[in-house]
């Protein structure tokens, strides 16, 4: 932008919100033309930089932009402090997800997910000046980044199966992988979709990241980051279902996650926080969704959830600022207070809690019935999250419509001051949201029931819910809902839940304290005995220098004393190389000479040769007498 400071500031809500517009309609343009639009450029040997859109990208795309937007929108009116730095990172971290969405190569979804997390990291971290904020950012960014070194081992695998001359560093080449690559690289995305989607044992981060701004919560949680692992995992289901066993971890991931982060959200009493423990819940369903091969299952719950939590939290953010409080206990009647903000909020709890015919409850069902198909423990499991869904969203939505107590204080460690008013404009998009909460599962009995069972229907052509199925989850729902409402005050306490069961101490008594202790010994060790041992040996090689400096001034003094005697030494070698001279050429005289009498004996006449011959043998009898 070419404006700064305050202009900036007040253009900042104006121009993202137009942006937002201006993204949504791209998006929709692209998912309606279908499969095909697509960019592709060289970026790295073996792998381009890639996007494009499919069947399952083209129904999410317009749902994020959409969410964006509202978002967007709420924030503006809302009001929040440096408009202009937090439009900005909203719209880059929204751009990240969106590249996100359509990456068709691993080098492309990598770039697009390191924004992605660093994005997130300053919008949790956005009120800078407070510690805690900071700190709740550092954590969500940590353990999604330990998480994250799955893609980068995932991206090695490829490369190296592609360099065997199988396979490919394209998503929908992972499938086709030789082993063991295609097991390495399913693992690594597997860690890298269940840390992003908050599922077991990564979850605890999501508590953290409650610390951001409610726009933040708002859009991270329904349409952005964390639906991205799980639509991570949709997207590499048939790698998944190529390996077997990360199918079935995937599957039982999810699962555990959906029961034991619904009673997490059980146990809240802050709305926050039981909407974040709701999120990595309702994940739990589309994680399941890729272990058992249902991906357009787990597409339409992506959807259905992100209008659900998004409306849920833009809510409970618009009551925090008026009221002061994220506390259950100090927003009971602001359901009265504010009816159609407390409508909508109720309408996408309802939603949450599996109530017919609104959308999770056709979603999560189809998923369901995919699970039973799988194996009857995993449906049970699932079912056994889809009640403990009913208990906490009623649990929700009930308090805000009770009679506020008359000693509760007006106060719980506020993000906001509080004592604004609830405008229109805040209100809209919760209603827009909960409209959106509620209509996929209308359609169920609309005229395109057809249509949106269709899109529910597994690659496979599998079993879908079918008429009793839908009904018992629907009746099971209902009487949890009206069960919790009678007696929401009366909820067992628990306690261990209430913290997350304990998840971030244990990481810390598991991971951080050993790594730290690790590194202060390695930094004790560093000290004692690689700092000593560089600076003996530096106190070694000065000792040798000084040993080597010697010894040069002595051979400097040698070749003086040489250089000294050097006249006389010539001298005398001029004497010895004459004598040689000499004694060479009285040799080469006396052979010469004996070369010279050498042929006179060879006379050519025979009387001659009897002669010699005779010499000869005289000599040799002599010899022979003298020697015996």
């Amino acid at each position: 932008m070419a404006i700064t400071g305050r202009r900036a500031d007040r253009a900042a809500p104006a121009v993202a919100v137009g942006i937002a517009v201006l993204v949504l309609a791209l998006a929709a343009t692209a998912s309606g033309r279908g499969t095909g639009p697509g960019l592709s450029a060289p970026w790295m040997a073996g792998a381009a930089f890639a996007v494009g859109v499919d069947a399952l990208s083209a129904a999410l795309l317009p749902v994020v932009a959409g969410v964006t937007l509202l978002v967007l929108f709420f924030a503006a009116a809302a009001g929040t402090v440096n408009p202009a730095r937090f439009h900005g990172l909203m719209l880059i971290f929204t751009a990240a997800v969106l590249i996100t969405l359509t990456a068709t190569t691993l080098p492309t979804l990598l770039f697009a997910w390191e924004i992605m997390g660093a994005a997130s990291y300053a919008l949790i971290g956005f009120h800078w000046s407070e510690q805690h904020r900071v700190s709740s950012g550092l954590t969500a960014f940590l353990t999604t980044r330990t998480a994250d070194l799955g893609l980068y081992l995932a991206a090695g695998a490829a490369l190296a199966g592609a360099a065997a001359g199988t396979g490919s560093m394209t998503l929908a080449g992972l499938a086709g992988l030789p082993e063991p690559w295609r097991g390495v690289a399913a693992a690594g995305l597997l860690a890298a979709g269940l840390g992003k989607a908050a599922q077991l044992p990564f979850s605890f981060w999501l508590s953290r990241a409650m610390d951001g701004p409610s726009a933040v919560s708002a859009l991270l949680h329904s349409a952005a980051m964390v639906a991205m692992g799980g639509y991570l995992l949709l997207r590499v289901e048939p790698l998944l279902a190529a390996t077997g066993w990360a199918a079935t971890t995937a599957a039982w991931a999810g699962a555990a996650t959906a029961v034991l982060l619904g009673v997490v959200a059980l146990a809240q009493t802050d709305l926050k926080q039981l909407l974040a423990a709701s999120t990595a819940a309702q994940l739990g369903y589309v994680v399941m969704a890729a272990g058992v091969g249902n991906a357009a299952g787990g597409a339409a719950h992506l959807i259905a959830h992100a209008a659900t939590k998004s409306g849920l939290f833009l809510a409970a953010g618009a009551w925090l600022a008026a009221l002061g409080t994220k506390q259950l206990a100090g927003l009971r009647g602001a359901g009265r207070r504010w009816p159609a903000l407390g409508a909508g909020f109720t309408v996408a709890a309802l939603s949450l809690a599996g109530i017919a015919p609104l959308s999770l409850w056709a979603t999560k069902d189809n998923i369901l019935a995919a699970a039973l198909e799988h194996s009857g423990p995993l449906y049970v499991t699932g079912l056994a999250g889809a009640v403990l869904a009913a208990a906490y969203a009623a649990k929700a939505a009930a308090l805000i419509w009770k009679p506020a107590l008359p000693d509760t204080p007006s106060r719980y460690d506020a993000e906001e001051q509080g004592g604004r008013e609830v405008t229109r404009w805040q209100t809209l998009p919760v209603l827009v949201l909960a409209a959106g909460a509620a209509l996929a599962g209308l359609l169920v009995f609309g005229p395109g029931g057809d249509a949106l069972r269709e899109s529910l229907r597994r690659g496979d052509g599998g079993p879908q819910s079918g008429p009793l199925e839908l009904t018992v989850s629907a009746v099971l729902a209902l009487a949890v809902v009206i069960l919790v409402w009678r007696f929401s005050a009366r909820l067992p306490a628990l306690g261990a839940a209430k913290d997350w069961v304990g998840m971030e101490r244990a990481v810390h008594a598991v991971v951080v304290r050993p790594v730290l202790g690790a590194a202060r010994q390695l930094a004790r060790f560093d000290d004692a005995v690689l700092d000593r041992g560089v600076e003996r040996a530096a106190a070694g090689v000065l000792r040798a220098a000084g040993g080597a400096a010697t010894a040069d001034a002595v051979l400097d003094r040698a070749v003086d004393a040489g250089a000294a005697a050097a006249p006389r030494l010539a001298g005398r070698a001029a004497i010895v190389d004459a004598a040689i001279d000499d004694g060479v050429d009285a040799l080469a005289q006396a052979v010469r000479r004996a070369g010279s009498a050498a042929p006179r004996p060879q006379t050519g006449q025979i009387h001659h040769y009897y002669v010699q011959a005779a010499l000869i043998l005289v000599a040799a009898a002599v010899l022979l007498i003298f020697v015996r």
